[in-house]
């Protein structure tokens, strides 16, 4: 069959799913409240069911006084029981795979339930969902003329008593299903490989004389992945190597701080970024506009959206509200109820609305202070366990410190910065970074990922501050004392580059 008939043929399926998203677009309360009512009665003889009464809850109202709000630690006990072997203890259906990814603050892992359900109604839902709004935008789009270049992250899929945990990505390539796989370069097997020199090598061999009209990953990882493809061929763009590309599918990190990166191996106007919000919880949502940063909330998916205004997020008087009581341009903490058996789970992502009708979202950041430039999701409870460990080590003490990102140049890949100001400076700053360093990756396991040979983040790098620079800086913000602290982590050079100039300017 002639690839023009298979891209006409794609595309006019995967639009016929347009009249089901207009569906929720007209109705979004209306579809999240019968939802939510499924969820209940699917779930009613649950362990959790049980203990909540399920059953009986028939509001929102209700369900909100019974189900409490839940931290992955309040969680994890249930979840551990699954991952044992235990069934029916969260969810209706047998749950054999779990997300792995890190950020709790008692384990250097969280173990996410993925049940089919949302495999087939959320993730991968959201997957063609993703094609169907893209294609919808862009009607002369040749998309399945060719294929598109998939990246994701470690493959390896580990067995616990007969269910199965590894990276997101692994778990959905492991489960794919045979359109994608049809459309997809390089194969499963290269995709699945586990060392990731090997598998960076084995992916531009195999797709540099592919046919690549789209590419999809994470920013961080993908430019990595195409710097080495424009060394590998000598090319000085990456049309030259694929004359017919025309959209990258980006997610997983905010995008900002490579666009400008992205333009130089991309130099087309025509050339579009589509975006969307996926977690290892689950698909939420997707750019479906042309050059826009708003994200469609994805309502039929399979999961409930509760949200927790940031004015009162943390507090005694705490307010969980529907989507229907959103407002504009307030950030929220997202709660979701998902068909994996997360029950008013506190996924830790700040939120944005920019419209409600429909209701399309920007992701903000997270509820706690994070460096997550690289998919690293640094934590201000690791950098706080390594940097006791460090003075430890060296025998010093530390007075305050900031960390941000080093963002990628060219080819050159990115870091994290330090300034640390010591009470004592240690007789060796090497050791101290070493030990720093290596602590941190114990402690969290995407950012040993990142570190492994050096694949995105390069050794940290560390700036020993001057004495009082941390007090200068809060007196001149007119911020000393009462709650003012100094902002461990942050996404951006702000802050550490004003510490950095008052450094210089008074040493």
């Amino acid at each position: 069959m002639p690839l023009s008939i298979i891209n006409s043929f794609a595309s006019w399926v995967l639009k016929q799913r347009i009249h089901q998203i207009e569906l929720f677009l007209k109705y979004p309360n209306e579809v999240q409240e019968e939802l939510l009512h499924n969820l209940l009665l699917a779930s009613e003889n649950t362990v959790i069911g049980k203990k909540y009464d399920f059953e009986s809850i028939k509001s929102y109202q209700t369900f909100t006084e019974r189900v409490p709000i839940a931290s992955y630690e309040e969680l994890q006990p249930l979840i551990e029981r699954t991952r044992q072997g235990e069934q029916g203890v969260f969810w209706e259906s047998p749950i054999k795979w779990f997300a792995k990814s890190s950020g709790t603050t008692n384990a250097k892992s969280k173990f996410i339930p993925v049940s089919n359900e949302a495999l087939e109604d959320c993730h991968y839902k959201g997957s063609k969902d993703l094609l169907c709004l893209y294609l919808n935008n862009n009607e002369d789009s040749e998309l399945f003329l060719g294929k598109s270049l998939r990246l994701g992250g470690s493959s390896q899929i580990y067995e616990n008593n007969n269910t199965f945990f590894g990276d997101l990505s692994a778990i959905l390539i492991e489960n794919m299903p045979i359109w994608a796989e049809f459309s997809s370069t390089p194969s499963s097997k290269t995709s699945l490989m586990s060392e990731w020199e090997t598998k960076i090598a084995a992916i531009i061999n195999e797709t540099k004389n592919e046919n690549v009209t789209s590419f999809a990953g994470v920013p961080s990882w993908m430019l990595v992945l195409m710097n080495k493809v424009l060394e590998n061929t000598g090319k000085q763009s990456l049309l030259e190597l694929w004359p017919n590309l025309e959209v990258y599918f980006h997610g997983g990190v905010s995008f900002s701080p490579y666009k400008e990166q992205y333009k130089k191996i991309l130099p087309s106007k025509d050339f579009k970024y589509y975006e969307i919000y996926n977690a290892s919880e689950g698909f939420f949502a997707i750019q479906d506009l042309n050059n826009s940063s708003d994200l469609l909330l994805m309502l039929d998916y399979g999961i409930f959206y509760e949200f927790i205004p940031m004015e009162t997020f943390g507090a005694a008087d705490q307010k969980v509200i529907r989507l229907a009581d959103v407002e504009l341009n307030k950030n929220y903490a997202i709660v979701i109820t998902t068909n994996s058996g997360l029950w008013r789970y506190l996924i830790g992502d700040t939120v944005r609305f920019t419209s409600l009708n429909p209701y399309r979202i920007r992701v903000t950041g997270r509820t706690k202070h994070h460096i997550n430039v690289f998919g690293e999701e640094l934590m201000v409870e690791n950098t706080d366990q390594a940097i006791a460990k460090a003075c430890q080590i060296t025998q010093t003490e530390v007075i305050d410190y900031t960390v941000a990102p080093i963002f990628m140049q060219d080819k050159e890949k990115g870091a994290h910065e330090w300034m640390i100001e010591f009470k004592q400076k240690p007789a060796d700053v090497g050791l101290f970074q070493k030990v720093l360093d290596e602590t941190l990756q114990t402690l969290n396991s995407d950012y040993e990922a990142k570190r492994q040979n050096n694949m995105t983040l390069n050794p940290l790098v560390i700036n020993v501050a001057r004495e009082n620079l941390f007090y200068d800086w809060l007196k001149e913000r007119d911020k000393l004392g009462g709650q003012h602290k100094i902002p461990r982590l942050s996404n951006q050079r702000d802050y550490l580059e004003q510490l950095k100039e008052m450094c210089a300017v008074k040493s």
